[in-house]
This record gives C-alpha cells, structure tokens and sequence, in this order.
C-alpha cells in the first residue's frame, strides 16, 4: 500500500498559450466526469479538492509560442520545419484513408483523396518552390483536412493556417539540430520541474505531450504506477516515432503500466500501432491500447478523452493503489 500522497502530472499537447490554473482546473473537472462515467463518483471530491493527489500541469505552451502565432506564422517556417510537416501530414492522411475506406466512407474518401493530390503538388519540385510557397500549399492541404469528421467546425483550429503552425510544433519538440535542441531540453525540464521521485507519479499526457512524457520518464528516477496517453503521434510512422530518443522507442523502465486510447476520429493519432511498434520496457511493460468514441464536434482536446470512464477509471485506481 502507498503510504505518501500520490502524485498525478498532466502534459498538454500542441496549442496556443496555455493558463496553468485554469487548465489544470479544467483538466480535473473533466477527469471527474470520467469518474462518474465509471462509477467512482466517491472519488470526485478526492480529485478536485486535491485529497487523492498533489495534482500539477505542466504548462510549457510559451516555449513554443514566442513567435506570435496570432499572425501570419506560416511564413516564418523554414525549409527543415516545412519538410517535417510534409512527412507528417503525409503520415495522418495515411492514417485516415485507412479509418475512411471509399467502400464505406465515399464522401470522405474523396476528402482524403483530395488533401493527398494536394500534398504532392505542394511537394514535387519542392527545390525549386520558395519556403513561402510551399507553407501556403501545405494551408491548403490543411485546410481540406478540416472538411473531414471530427475537425469541421471545429473550434480548437479556426483555419488551416492554424492547424499547420500548431503541428509544427511537434517538428520543432522533435529537433535535434544545434540549438534547436535546446527547446526539447527545456520543454522536458517544465515537465520534470518540482516532481519528488520519492512519491508515486500518475503521468496523464495528450498529443504533443506524449512524446515530451515519453523523453523525459526515460530520465525520470521515480516510480511511475501508471502512464495514460490520449491522442498520441507517437506511432505515426517514421516521422515521430524514429526522431524519438531513446530509439528504438520502448516503454520506459520506470513506468509500471502504459495505458494508450485513441478515438476514431482523432485525426492525429497513430491509433492501434503504438502497441505493436513501441518495444516493452526491460520489465516487459507496453501500452495497452484501447479506442473511446467521443461525441461532439472536436475529439483531439484531453478533456474529451477525460470524459470517457475507461480513461479515468484507471487513473483513479493508481491514485488509490
């Protein structure tokens, strides 16, 4: 049994400038609603009044935006940053004419189809385009994208050009190069900031999240009872999964139990393959993975996923471990 007060750490993903107290508070509201969901109702008041767990969020969202993303950010990509995103965005419309067959999806199919031919205009002859050129071809592919179900009308991304820049922000965690390298290093630092390795840490990441929690446990000393990952790119080909460090990618060794989810309409997820392309830990430990299915617009944010009982169901069993 536990004898020491638990800790439960939230990592957020891609996204604008983030409020660390609001959306912690959002974030455990949500994850009270899990509760409910999975008939744990008795522990709500143990979650939001910070009984259960010395509950952090890790807000490094002002890393990521000292460019100004309000503006016209686009056009202050470079090359090696548009690239990724081509390869990224080549991964998730993979993705999704796997989840979208022409059999029984012809609408989006055709969506799918159109971002694809899109892409590969945006990239032929990519030597002799301008940076500025291929940024406002890859708007475009975005822009489609958000046509599909899950993203249309979706307030979270307003316009193509904002989806595009906040994915680039996976590609800019990811670098290596220099003092690019020095963003990671930080980001894994605000993640890792006033953790004590001598209690037990419940470690709650989503989409961008999911590869800075998956560097930085590699490097953790404490013992970790319990990992959740919600709307992970971490198995999305090549362009994620083989940028990862340590690689070949494997659990690490202090997690205890890796518990993935991906929803159907998640469009940035690897969905399934994590499982089966991320290596167990020396212990043996991989990610369990299982699908939830959110309803309303939007199902790539972590409250959605908080919702689900079978997200929060496991995080509260940890807790009370």
């Amino acid at each position: 049994m536990i004898t020491v007060k638990p800790q439960l750490l939230f990592v957020h993903g891609v996204g604008g400038l983030r409020h660390t107290d609001t959306d912690r508070r959002m974030w455990l509201e949500n994850l009270a609603a899990g509760a409910r969901d999975a008939k744990m109702a008795d522990a709500i008041s143990g979650l939001t009044r910070g009984w259960l767990a010395d509950v952090t969020f890790a807000n490094y969202s002002d890393l990521f935006n000292r460019r100004g993303a309000q503006g016209d950010a686009i056009g202050e990509l470079d090359e090696d940053e548009l690239a990724f995103l081509a390869e990224l965005l080549d991964s998730m419309l993979e993705e999704l004419a796997e989840q979208f067959p022409r059999e029984s999806s012809p609408q989006d199919a055709r969506v799918i189809r159109d971002a694809r031919f899109q892409l590969g205009a945006a990239t032929k002859g990519h030597q002799t385009q301008g940076a500025g050129d291929i940024g406002r071809r890859l708007v475009g592919v975005t822009t489609t994208m958000l046509r599909l179900p899950g993203v249309r009308q979706a307030a979270q991304w307003s316009s193509g050009q904002a989806f595009l820049f906040q994915l680039a922000q996976v590609g800019r965690y990811l670098d290596r190069r220099g003092r690019k390298a020095e963003l990671g290093v930080a980001v894994r630092a605000r993640m890792l900031d006033g953790l004590d390795p001598e209690r037990p840490l419940v470690v709650v990441s989503h989409s961008l999240g999911t590869a800075v929690a998956y560097e930085a446990l590699h490097d953790y000393t404490g013992a970790v009872p319990l990992w959740v990952t919600l709307g992970s790119p971490l198995a999305l080909g090549a362009v994620v999964l083989d940028r990862l460090v340590p690689s070949p990618a494997c659990c690490p060794r202090s997690v205890a139990s890796w518990r993935n989810f991906w929803d159907r309409d998640d469009v940035v997820v690897g969905r399934p393959h994590l499982a089966d392309w991320i290596l167990p830990s020396e212990s043996g430990v991989k990610a369990v993975t299982e699908r939830v299915d959110s309803r309303g617009l939007w199902t790539h944010t972590a409250t959605k996923y908080l919702r689900h009982g079978s997200v929060a169901g496991p995080v509260i069993e940890a807790l009370r471990s």
